[in-house]
């Protein structure tokens, strides 16, 4: 689960954290995190644990000393931005961003490429709250429009507004049978 360590700007974002994660505990599942209490970090994390469910967070020793560490869900305590994204990608069977800023587009973006590279096989979903990701999404349509982005792997955003909907797709996704990224003419 990538997403801010602020609440953001509308109530809609921390809105839809508490949404995801009662969906996430009622479906017995197991949030793995930035290990973080505070923004929609904190939230989700909360969420999930009052509803009965799992919470495992990863977060950096930096930020344990910042004292932004969530004290009530099990922490595997990293030194780096780097040890913390690939142990959250080990431990995750699907990657989910909410709104959020460069640290939460970073780690997305970083577990999608690995999806698209083959380094895992793992589904990578978008929460979009009021329309926050729209611009991002149209973006997206743009990087295959100029053929920078093959559209089986644009297709591997699974894009929703809705919590059980996004998780429902998650849940049924296939990756992409591409065999090479673009047509790239002969030279």
């Amino acid at each position: 689960m990538y997403c801010g360590s602020s609440t953001g700007a509308e109530p809609a974002f921390s809105q839809a954290a508490v949404a995801l994660g009662e969906v996430i505990a009622g479906r017995g599942l197991r949030l793995v995190y930035g290990g973080g209490k505070v923004g929609l970090m904190g939230i989700i994390a909360d969420t999930v644990l009052e509803a009965g469910g799992e919470v495992t967070g990863v977060i950096t020793e930096a930020l344990v000393l910042k004292e932004v560490a969530h004290a009530s869900v099990e922490l595997e305590v990293v030194r780096t931005m780097h040890e913390r994204k690939a142990a959250m990608a080990d431990r995750a069977d699907a990657f989910v961003m909410l709104p959020g800023g460069f640290g939460t587009l970073d780690e997305f973006f970083e577990a999608l490429t690995w999806t698209q590279l083959g380094v895992h096989e793992k589904p990578c979903g978008i929460l979009d709250v009021d329309g926050y990701f729209e611009h991002l999404l149209r973006f997206l349509d743009t990087t295959v429009a100029n053929r920078f982005v093959h559209p089986d792997h644009a297709a591997m955003v699974v894009a929703e507004s809705d919590p059980n909907r996004l998780l429902d797709r998650l849940s049924e996704w296939q990756p992409p049978p591409v065999e090479k990224w673009l047509d790239r003419p002969n030279r």
